[in-house]
């Protein structure tokens, strides 16, 4: 029998102010959540992020050396991870400005548990999903470019060897079948070898 007990997501906490940072990392740890990182400024945060590749950066707005949303445009330049800002403001441009470099949610100070979890698990939420969407969309754009490759090749089968398009999709099927190679391979080869003749 399989264990199939998640593991927990691993969790960057970056914010310049002790108490509220331990208090921060004692909520999500209590909350099954693995707190990899501690920073307290905004360059410390960028490097922890690039060297421990978090799942999610808590992160607080108003920060040292460089501030939260900063911090959080240069880790989302190098990584893929879900972002939750923290801040005792609550001004629109903030907010404006966090979503624009990519946090997924936005907790104000003062805020407790029952504040801080549900916004970690929107953020971890929505990142899956937009995870999902890109890998998607890679798969769709791959197999985009193999049917385009097929056809080609499929084309300078009929073109150059006289054969019937079934007849040429037939070949590259049989080909990539018989080779173990993908038909986008063997349509790789045909354009090489064929268009080349």
């Amino acid at each position: 029998m399989t264990n199939d007990v998640p593991t927990p997501k691993r969790v960057l906490v970056a914010e310049d102010e002790t108490l509220i940072r331990l208090d921060i990392v004692e909520t999500l740890v209590g909350a099954g959540f693995d707190v990899v990182g501690e920073a307290t400024n905004g360059e410390e945060a960028v490097k922890l992020a690039l060297e421990l590749e978090p799942d999610l950066c808590v992160m607080d707005v108003k920060m040292p050396k460089l501030d939260g949303i900063s911090a959080a445009e240069e880790i989302l330049k190098e990584l893929s991870c879900a972002v939750v800002m923290l801040t005792a403001f609550s001004q629109t441009e903030l907010v404006d400005r966090a979503v624009e470099v990519g946090a997924m949610a936005y907790v104000v100070k003062p805020f407790s548990p029952s504040d801080l979890i549900p916004a970690v698990e929107i953020a971890l939420s929505r990142y899956a999903q937009i995870e999902s969407l890109e890998n998607e969309i890679a798969d769709l754009s791959e197999r985009f470019d193999t049917r385009k490759r097929v056809d080609r090749a499929k084309g300078l089968l009929m073109e150059k060897m006289n054969m019937t398009e079934p007849e040429a999709f037939r070949w590259i099927q049989k080909t990539s079948m018989d080779r173990r190679l993908s038909m986008r391979e063997v349509a790789d080869a045909v354009i090489d070898q064929v268009a080349t003749d």
